[in-house]
């Protein structure tokens, strides 16, 4: 899975979701973006934050590859703002970095979460699998994930298997 990487969109890169994301990184040796380690601002009409990291870290992650895993805890039923803002700048992708964005086409999207049980509300995945529809890449689909007592129980690790199992399948 060398074209793949996990893209963390935590308020804690070591928190739950970080350590998930960090035993799935070993396990499976994929490489990881943390969205703490760039400046992304929100997207607004007037292209404001042009001169941030959003349009050179999409340069690297289209170049580079093919399966786009993101990983963010849930709060308050969604995902983690920072998520949500690098989501939102995809609209850049649609007004003023066109050619950019249809490089999207065709590559795969998936989604892990991290909470503190196994309590997902259905629709959390919705705004995953319609943004993948939207801009022509493929959903693979999702793992919900938690820790308990700090550590990765043997259900969540068979959970993690069976999802990673399913996208090296299909990527």
């Amino acid at each position: 899975m060398e074209k793949t990487v996990i893209i963390l969109g935590s308020s804690r890169s070591k928190g739950n979701t970080g350590k998930i994301v960090d035993f799935i990184s070993s396990k499976y040796n994929i490489e990881i973006i943390d969205l703490n380690d760039y400046k992304v601002g929100y997207f607004d009409y007037n292209f404001k934050n042009v001169g941030d990291d959003f349009i050179p870290l999409m340069e690297n992650i289209i170049e580079k590859y093919d399966n786009l895993i993101f990983a963010t805890p849930v709060y308050w039923y969604n995902m983690s703002g920072i998520m949500k803002v690098f989501f939102d700048r995809f609209s850049d992708l649609l007004h003023y970095q066109k050619d950019l964005g249809r490089k999207l086409r065709g590559k795969n999207m998936a989604m892990i979460s991290c909470s503190n049980s196994n309590d997902l509300k259905d629709a959390f995945a919705m705004p995953f699998i319609a943004s993948a529809n939207y801009l022509g890449m493929n959903y693979l689909g999702e793992s919900h994930t938690w820790l308990e007592d700090g550590k990765v129980s043997n259900d969540v690790e068979l959970k993690i298997e069976e999802f990673i199992t399913s996208i090296k399948k299909a990527g």
